[in-house]
């Protein structure tokens, strides 16, 4: 504990200091009766003594250890009452800014090897992704992250994280495939909206959904339409961004329409990435579009120690009375000697 951190929340108790001082000068001692015996010959003992009548009082004078425990003990009080307090370490207060759902298009066309590394190695679209992801990841300060992959079925493969280094370590984990063939880009972002919703913590936060995919939708339970206006009424942004050859015919042709629709009818962005480049410049323009909400603050918590103060005063106490009991039982038969002198001397 530093005392150059203490501070009293009540400092005005300290007034009280002076209380026993004022009681002490101006306030009379308390007087107790005690029992006595009436004798008719009163008036000829005191002739006999030469004494004169008059009010008796036997005023008990305390110890000078007693004194100081009284002293220390009030000043001890006075200072609880006051509520010291001690700041602590300093300590750092994050608040998250968005929760963003990452889907990522898994079909057998995202093998296809018509993208290129920044060495100018040919890759697949995949692992274009997973470049381009960690780039964009480490934009993202203070936003929780979930991944969903969807194939023949959209799957839910990281809840909402902070922890971008086990996003990013499930991210590299995934394959070509591994959840079927064909696109069901519907049922993604319906996936994504039950997430945001059985999420408490993403009530009070952006929702933004970014999809990946270089296919149209072939066979969703929910239509990528319908989707997309259930998003716009939960407050779920979408950005997509299409992959590939848009000259592409089949199931792997890119259904630019629909992609332009979801974008829009959920108040996102549509883009389209025929190369790397391009991927890269899409997610540098949805950081733009969602820039990081991310706060940081200090602050000190403060901890009070007024209940030290008052265990030293119940310390003090139980040593005052031990000591005076001590003091009655060890001194007694010396007092007793000593009255019994005098007894015998008068």
């Amino acid at each position: 504990m530093s005392w150059s951190t203490l501070t009293l929340t009540y400092p005005l108790w300290l007034l009280l200091l002076p209380l026993p001082v004022v009681v002490y000068r101006f306030v009379p001692a308390y007087k107790t009766k005690q029992s006595a015996i009436k004798v008719p010959f009163f008036n000829k003992l005191l002739d006999i003594l030469g004494e004169q009548p008059e009010l008796g009082a036997s005023q008990l004078q305390p110890s000078w250890w007693q004194r100081g425990i009284l002293i220390v003990s009030w000043c001890l009080l006075v200072i609880a009452m006051t509520k010291p307090t001690v700041l602590g370490e300093p300590q750092t207060r994050e608040k998250l800014g968005r929760d963003v759902m990452v889907a990522v298009d898994l079909s057998g066309s995202m093998s296809e090897m018509d993208f290129s590394s920044s060495d100018g190695q040919a890759v697949s679209r995949l692992d274009a992704v997973k470049s381009v992801l960690h780039e964009f990841v480490a934009t993202r300060e203070g936003d929780r992250l979930g991944l969903i992959l969807f194939g023949d079925a959209a799957y839910l493969q990281t809840p909402f994280t902070a922890d971008h280094d086990v996003w990013l370590a499930l991210l590299d984990q995934t394959e070509v495939a591994m959840a079927g063939q064909s696109t069901h880009l519907g049922d993604a972002i319906g996936l994504a909206i039950k997430v945001f919703e059985q999420s408490e913590s993403s009530k009070d936060k952006e929702k933004v959904v970014v999809v990946l995919t270089d296919g149209n939708d072939t066979g969703s339970f929910v239509e990528p339409k319908d989707a997309a206006i259930v998003a716009a009424a939960k407050g779920v942004r979408i950005h997509v961004i299409a992959m590939g050859d848009p000259a592409t015919i089949g199931e792997q042709a890119l259904d630019m329409a629909t992609i332009d629709n979801i974008a829009s009818q959920s108040g996102g962005q549509a883009f389209q990435a025929l190369d790397q480049e391009a991927l890269q410049q899409a997610y540098q323009t949805i950081g733009e579009l969602e820039p990081k909400l991310y706060e940081s603050n200090q602050y000190r918590p403060k901890q009070t120690v007024h209940q030290y103060f008052l265990m030293v005063v119940v310390i003090l106490y139980l040593i005052a009375f031990s000591t005076a009991t001590l003091r009655r039982r060890y001194g007694q038969p010396r007092e007793l000697n000593e009255t019994n002198q005098t007894g015998r001397n008068l």
